[in-house]
């Protein structure tokens, strides 16, 4: 029996993984600011100690509570982010996470007038810059700046192709080429998103044996 090849691997990972955890959330991503405000709070949110299903599902509450632009999540009161979030079960953060998501609402309405593509244009469209500035906001770390930015790469063309080293060590575990390059010529430019985020999928659930399995 031969080995499966790269882009079967890849489209196996597509077909059973591949869904951003913008997607997960009902984010409609799109280069607008409500949508941009959205998947900073994720990304936040998803950087923390916490599984990341608990962190979509905060997420996910934060939207159906319509706290969903900078200015909504800033005139909420903190009891009223700390119970959404805890409704959803994010109860081992929910106090720093609403003093944080109102933080990072406050700041992003004072700095970029509530629109990330003020920080894009600050940024002068150089990925180090935007990395780099995405960690001004309070609980948005390295890692926090990069789950944004896998994310976001699919809008802002500068970022494609993105894969930070979570997930070309995790592209190694799948026989999978650890270079951004090689590993976005496996999909189209559009599904590029999906497959980095299906490879960290993949490895959380510590399911590499059987996506081998199933490409052909």
């Amino acid at each position: 029996m031969t080995n499966p090849t790269p882009k079967a691997i890849a489209k196996t990972i597509l077909n059973t993984h591949g869904e951003t955890y913008a997607q997960q959330a009902g984010i409609r991503l799109r280069d607008a600011p409500a949508p941009l405000f959205q998947l900073l709070c994720e990304s936040l949110l998803l950087s923390a100690r916490i599984s990341a299903e608990k962190a979509v599902e905060a997420t996910t509450a934060l939207k159906y509570a319509d706290l969903t632009t900078p200015r909504k999540m800033a005139e909420a009161s903190w009891q009223q982010r700390v119970e959404v979030i805890t409704d959803r079960g994010y109860k081992r953060f929910d106090k720093q996470g609403s003093t944080q998501l109102g933080q990072t609402a406050d700041f992003l309405l004072k700095r970029y007038y509530g629109d990330l593509r003020q920080l894009r244009a600050e940024a002068r469209h150089d990925v180090g810059q935007e990395k780099r500035l995405l960690q001004q906001f309070q609980g948005v770390g390295p890692v926090g700046a990069e789950i944004f930015l896998r994310e976001v790469q699919g809008l802002w063309g500068e970022v494609y192709p993105f894969a930070d080293a979570k997930v070309t060590d995790a592209a190694k575990k799948l026989e999978l080429p650890s270079d951004p390059q090689r590993l976005a010529r496996l999909v189209q430019r559009s599904d590029f998103p999906r497959l980095v985020a299906g490879i960290l999928r993949v490895d959380l659930a510590k399911q590499h044996d059987e996506v081998l399995a199933q490409a052909v």
